[in-house]
Order: structure tokens, then sequence, then C-alpha cells
């Protein structure tokens, strides 16, 4: 492991110690039995820049179990379907997130607003071949379309609203009627598919 890695791991564990307020660039220092110099080598910025790496290292490997966990996927509902069903239990399961967010969230989300930008163009860019397989509506242009795709799973994933994320009915009726109904030729229903939510 190199040292930054070695640095944004110890401070990690220190966020998930004491929450980001607490972390100190001491801290990070000691729990990667590095000097502070060594630490302000790597991060420069000093505490404000290490923290924000250490999100944004964090939302990143996030998102990297996510499109783990859609591989495989053969349509465009399977892929948001499980997409949004692994990042609702994810962030709900994530205990250094919910901390955080319970108790400081002020310091969490300016970051999360820096990184919101490359994340949502990331999801989009990994719909987009899914929408040209499928086939887009009358005058949906598919570019326009990943990237409001790509806002809505990352606005379902935190607040889902009326919709019972667990349930992989409710999942597959969101995605159909609320996600992909009037951007794509319309979903080929498949067996078990429930009629329209009450």
């Amino acid at each position: 492991m190199d040292t930054r890695q070695r640095i944004i791991e110890a401070t990690y564990a220190c966020v998930a110690r004491s929450g980001l307020a607490k972390t100190t660039v001491e801290d990070a220092a000691r729990e990667a039995h590095l000097s502070r110099a060594t630490v302000y080598r790597y991060f420069p910025g000093g505490r404000d820049e290490l923290i924000h790496d250490v999100v944004t290292w964090e939302l990143m490997r996030f998102f990297g179990r996510l499109y783990q966990a859609v591989q495989g996927a053969e349509s465009l509902e399977a892929v948001m379907e499980r997409g949004i069903r692994f990042a609702h239990r994810s962030i709900r399961q994530h205990a250094v997130l919910q901390r955080v967010m319970q108790n400081e969230p002020e310091l969490l989300l300016p970051t999360l607003t820096l990184e919101s930008n490359r994340v949502r163009q990331g999801i989009a860019d990994f719909l987009l071949p899914y929408l040209h397989q499928h086939g887009m509506a009358d005058g949906v242009d598919p570019v326009g379309a990943a990237d409001f795709l790509a806002r809505m799973v990352l606005s379902y994933m935190s607040a889902p609203g009326r919709w019972d994320l667990d349930d992989p009915d409710e999942v597959r009726e969101l995605v159909r009627s609320e996600l992909l109904a009037g951007v794509v030729v319309g979903p080929e229903p498949r067996a078990g598919d429930t009629a329209s939510r009450p």
C-alpha cells in the first residue's frame, strides 16, 4: 500500500471512531504511524484536504461496490432495480455514514455536493448503453435521459419517499412507473409483475 493510501485509510479509521469534526491531522498521522510532516507532504491543504479526500475515497468505494452489484444485469430495468436496492441497503447499513449524517451532516454535505456531478456523470455514462439497447420513446434524447435517470437514482437512494426500497415489487414498480415511463419504449412486463400501485 502506498503512503497516501495508508494515510487515507488511517484517517477513515479515525473518522469511524471519532467523527469528522474531531479527526485531526495529528490523529491521522498517529493512526498511520507517520509523522505530521509526512501527512502534510501528501495533503498540503491540511485537515480540510485530508477529510475531503477521505470522503471522496469512501464515496468511490461505495460506487465501485454498486457497479459490482449490477454486473450481469441484462436489461435497463434490472440494472436500475438492482442498483437502487443495493444502494439503499448499503446506505442504511453504513454505520460510519449514518453516524456522520446524524451528528455532523454539515461537515459531510459540502464534499458530497462537490463530488455529486462526477458521480452523476458516472451513473449516466453507465446507463447510456442500456438506454440505447432498450430503445427510446419518441423525441427523447438518450444523453438527457441518462442524466435524468442518474439524478433520480441518486435522489431515491437517500430519500425513497413513499416507496419501500426493501421490497423488490415496489422497486420494480418505481422503476417502471416513475423512472422509465415516458423515457423508453414501454418496459417489457415480466412474469409476476404487479399491476400499478394503488
